[in-house]
């Protein structure tokens, strides 16, 4: 699949694919640091629930959930990279691997106690679609738990600094323009054309409110003054987070 396609699979683009793993194989990274620890303290009880994982990348998150007690663990993803990885390091008999976009999940059968998706939405163009068919995949009751690039970091464009420096090159504060534009943009991350979604707060927030989700938490992941003593990059987390967490309820 091309880097032009509606749905982009960017995953199974080479030097994209190895340089993600290089990434995420690093020891310090964003996602060990601040998103994973996020996501494991809000989910809920797992123990014999079905869980459903949108964009499951190389399944290492759906292992975790079955040594959390989940029963069985449906895995999703448009990469066919990613999911031959999941299949040879992270298989059982317990977990289904699907090759498909998040945006055809209402061909799937069946109920779901939580569905769960980790930094994947904001590739998806049809947001309401998704939230639509995860609401009728639920079972009542039913958590839907996301994480997401922050709405503050999808609405950088690419262009120009992101961030205002002082004359020594200190990051003074993030740059931020058209917030309230909701489009594609197209970014540079490993490889040019990289494509994602901008969406307000209020879109995101409403977009659940009105498919009959009701919102228990919202988390934007900051470092404590420790960490930043000791990894003083992510200074830069004061400033502007990341990663946007939404746990919904059925």
């Amino acid at each position: 699949m091309g880097l032009n396609m509606a749905k982009q699979n960017i995953y199974d683009n080479e030097t994209f694919f190895n340089e993600y793993r290089k990434l995420r194989e690093r020891e310090v990274n964003a996602n060990n640091l601040f998103e994973l620890p996020t996501l494991f303290s809000l989910l809920p009880d797992l123990e014999g629930k079905r869980i459903l994982d949108l964009g499951c990348g190389t399944g290492e998150r759906c292992m975790d959930y079955l040594n959390r007690g989940a029963a069985k663990v449906t895995g999703i993803d448009i990469s066919e990279k990613m999911l031959a990885v999941a299949k040879s390091e992270n298989s059982s008999p317990d977990i289904t691997y699907l090759n498909m976009p998040m945006e055809d999940i209402g061909s799937l059968e069946g109920e779901f106690d939580v569905v769960i998706s980790s930094l994947a939405l904001h590739y998806v163009e049809d947001f309401p679609g998704v939230v639509k068919n995860v609401y009728r995949l639920l079972s009542e009751g039913g958590i839907f738990l996301f994480s997401q690039e922050h709405p503050l970091a999808t609405c950088y464009t690419g262009k120009g600094d992101r961030w205002t420096r002082d004359e020594n090159g200190r990051k003074i504060h993030v740059n931020i323009a058209e917030y309230c534009v909701e489009k594609r943009t197209d970014v540079t991350w490993f490889v040019e054309g990289v494509q994602r979604y901008h969406r307000m707060f209020s879109t995101i927030v409403n977009t659940l409110a009105d498919n009959g989700f009701k919102i228990l938490k919202m988390v934007e992941p900051y470092p404590t003054e420790e960490l930043v003593q000791k990894y003083p990059e992510y200074y830069d987390l004061y400033h502007k987070p990341d990663f946007l967490f939404v746990k919904a309820v059925k």
